[in-house]
């Protein structure tokens, strides 16, 4: 998982449709575009959605993390999302699924408590500073 290291990315216009980019990061491509009932093409994730995208991969991989360190059982986790405003508040919803018959309750519940505490929830959760340069 990602910790203090410096994370570039590159994004740029490329004209297949109104707002259609490629994203460049940490050696992928990824095509990015907005819904065509927002004037894009839907030729990838749109902005929220790959927000919403990287808050289940880190959830997955930080109770992935945490099983491994504690020599649990974990079978497989799964993370469904949601996103929504309300009130021009962003509202997050999680379910994160665990599976493995060989946990105990007790050890699928702490797994649970661990899904908090991913990196990206946490930042989401924080101050943010976002300096803009031209």
């Amino acid at each position: 998982m990602a910790g203090d290291e410096l994370i570039s990315a590159h994004v740029e216009e490329i004209g297949e449709s109104a707002y259609a980019v490629t994203i460049s990061v940490s050696g992928h491509k990824i095509k990015g575009d907005e819904p065509v009932s927002f004037g894009g093409g839907n030729l990838g994730p749109a902005p929220y959605d790959l927000l919403l995208a990287a808050l289940g991969e880190c959830t997955a991989m930080t109770v992935r993390w945490y099983a491994k360190q504690q020599k649990w059982p974990l079978d497989k986790v799964e993370v469904k999302l949601t996103h929504r405003k309300i009130d021009k508040v962003d509202n997050f919803e999680k379910q994160v699924i665990i599976h493995g018959d060989a946990l105990t309750d007790e050890q699928k519940k702490k797994l649970v408590d661990v899904a908090a505490k991913c990196p990206v929830q946490r930042t989401l959760q924080s101050d943010v500073v976002i300096s803009t340069l031209s």
